[in-house]
């Protein structure tokens, strides 16, 4: 690879990196070109990513990024999935393709900015969607401002019944 082109590349990466919720190392040895390109494709369908690179030019591209905590990992044969939206969904995405192929390891990732070892990968995948999360979150938040419209309002109907009764009683004295 010619120099620009590396420069090129790291530009592009660190570009993936800092916009990246979610990032997967993964070791690839043993699949063939078929699974890659299954594994790739899989991800495709849910605007992730997933690249080969070297391991030098993926360092100098996690400079200055939340990729950075994890420029340990970078040994060996790593495989890079990248998340833009929901890391969940990438994980999963990522640990099913490791429970179909046992040549295909998950060795790390960094979820907003948070080295996690595989074990809290798994943890996460069984985290629910964005989008349910928000809507759970939305729902806890409702329910005390529902009490506390209901019981504003049980004050002041008891008040208006009061003063109901109390205009009848006066009524009936005259």
């Amino acid at each position: 690879m010619k120099r620009e082109e590396k420069v090129r590349l790291v530009e592009e990466l660190h570009s993936k990196f800092e916009r990246a919720k979610g990032i997967v190392f993964t070791d690839y040895r043993g699949l063939n070109v078929a699974e890659m390109n299954s594994l790739r494709n899989s991800l495709r369908e849910a605007s992730l990513e997933y690249r080969v690179v070297k391991n030098t030019l993926a360092r100098r591209a996690a400079e200055g990024t939340q990729v950075e905590i994890a420029k340990d990992i970078f040994s060996g044969p790593i495989g890079i999935a990248v998340g833009y939206d929901d890391p969940v969904v990438l994980v999963k995405k990522v640990l099913d393709f490791s429970k179909e192929n046992d040549k295909f390891e998950v060795k790390a990732g960094v979820i907003e900015g948070s080295l996690c070892t595989p074990e809290q990968l798994k943890t996460i995948s069984q985290l629910p969607p964005r989008e349910v999360q928000l809507a759970m979150l939305a729902s806890a938040m409702k329910s005390p401002i529902t009490r506390l419209a209901c019981a504003l309002h049980a004050t002041i109907s008891r008040f208006a019944y009061a003063l109901e009764a109390l205009r009848r009683k006066r009524e009936s004295e005259q």
